[in-house]
């Protein structure tokens, strides 16, 4: 049984490793610390290490022991890339910084996760109403409640 490799998998795995690993060289040029007094390189070190890991784990899983065919409806005919996608993450980031700035966090919150939700064609308005709903209650336990974070839930004007 001959192994097959998913060419992106395993090149976006190795790029995710050594960014993860310059992340990592980048971290020890400061004071890591420990995890009781952490200092300004413990972050970026924790995290370039977590990406390199994930990384890792990517391109371990792009060897699979059978090849797979592309699901019917995938890609594209005409050849023109899917700008859906990353047009409403920039516009859901775009939503977030003006209702953030007055609006408050709950709208804003809402307004990120439902217009970049809207860009897998996948999802309905349903689903994105749904997951905008369940986000806004973790926005609100994590950041207005538990880290107190000074942006309030309503703000008008």
């Amino acid at each position: 049984m001959q192994k097959t490799i998913n060419r992106k998998d395993y090149y976006g795995g190795a790029l995710m490793v050594l960014i993860g690993l310059g992340a990592i060289y980048g971290g020890t040029d400061y004071h890591i610390g420990t995890l009781s007094h952490m200092g300004p390189g413990f972050f970026p070190a924790a995290l370039g290490g977590l990406l390199a890991l994930t990384g890792v784990l990517i391109a371990i899983s792009a060897r699979s022991g059978e090849a797979t065919p592309p699901a019917p409806g995938d890609g594209h005919a005409h050849g023109l890339p899917d700008l859906r996608g990353g047009a409403c993450i920039l516009l859901g980031i775009l939503a977030f910084l003006l209702l953030g700035h007055y609006g408050g966090l709950l709208p804003a919150t809402f307004a990120i996760v439902f217009i970049s939700a809207l860009g897998d064609r996948k999802n309905t308005i349903k689903q994105a109403f749904l997951l905008s709903i369940s986000m806004v209650a973790i926005a609100v336990v994590v950041f207005w409640w538990a880290l107190q974070l000074q942006l309030p839930l309503f703000r008008w004007g």
